[in-house]
């Protein structure tokens, strides 16, 4: 299971140019909060109906952002929604941690695309104001005719293998601890594998080959689509960290992988794999 596994509920991500209806709920949010129900022990978002009320102007204003099964979900940039009373910001930590993945999906998937709106505003071009499009989820620029779609950048994710051991890393200056793989993005003109022996021979010093595919992921988090591989261990396993990526990477023997607790990421399930001995097979 990763956060985008919502089964038995529905994705549709096909932009549609529909007007707000006030059962529809909508996503608001503050530098790295998202608006939720206060007195809820899951992320529960509002409705229009919720404020209409208070911010009847709400529902005019709204930009259509996807479906999940039935419910039609939309982005409002207003701001300071928690003065209504009930309504709080949450970090949107809780994204990785909302047992209902199909509420933490839709809230990361809609934290995504508000960054893409807030960060293209403006034409990168000629600099004018952008304007989007009621056709696709796009943004032109009147002036030069620009057209900017939402980013998504690839990255690899790497299970580097020797025998009964797995090559864990933990992650430089970030407030993620865990246990992780070597990861990194493809740089311009490098296919998935060539980024993968690159990562893997710059962030820990080793040389890798049998390259297998496990799986993709959407990452919402940072604009990625993940591609996961195992690789074989080819040759001398001494590790020598990138410092400057990188706080700890050791060989870890299978028995002494932390189990997924989490159970959202392509890394996680990666880790578990091997943990179970679920992969041997194609190793």
């Amino acid at each position: 299971m990763m956060i985008q596994d919502i089964e038995p509920r529905i994705f549709h991500n096909k932009y549609e140019h529909r007007k707000a209806e006030p059962q529809d709920l909508f996503l608001s949010y503050e530098g790295d909060t998202v608006l939720v129900r206060e007195d809820k022990d899951k992320l529960w978002y509002p409705s229009f109906s919720d404020f209409e009320a208070e911010h009847p102007e709400l529902i005019d204003d709204a930009q259509f952002l996807f479906t999940i099964d039935n419910l039609n979900y939309y982005l409002i940039d207003e701001k300071g929604l928690d003065s209504a009373e009930g309504w709080a910001y949450a970090s949107t930590g809780r994204f990785r941690t909302e047992p209902k993945y199909w509420r933490s999906f839709a809230g990361a998937v809609g934290w995504q695309l508000n960054r893409w709106y807030e960060n293209n505003r403006f034409c990168g071009k000629c600099g004018k104001p952008m304007t989007r499009s009621t056709e696709e989820r796009m943004l032109y620029c009147e002036s030069c005719g620009l057209k900017v779609y939402p980013s998504i950048s690839p990255c690899v994710i790497v299970a580097v293998h020797d025998g009964n051991r797995i090559l864990l890393t933990k992650y430089a200056g970030r407030a993620y601890t865990r246990y992780a793989l070597v990861a990194g993005f493809a740089e311009i003109g490098e296919s998935l594998e060539q980024a993968v022996h690159r990562e893997v021979k710059e962030e820990v010093g080793v040389k890798v080959k049998n390259l297998k595919f496990y799986k993709s992921q959407p990452w919402p988090f940072t604009d990625t689509m993940l591609a996961g591989f195992y690789a074989e261990l080819d040759g001398d396993d001494t590790i020598t960290l990138d410092e400057d990526e990188l706080a700890l990477g050791e060989w870890v023997d299978r028995e002494d992988v932390p189990p997924d607790e989490l159970r959202i990421s392509l890394t996680g399930e990666m880790m578990e794999a091997f943990r179970t001995g679920d992969i041997d097979e194609i190793l």
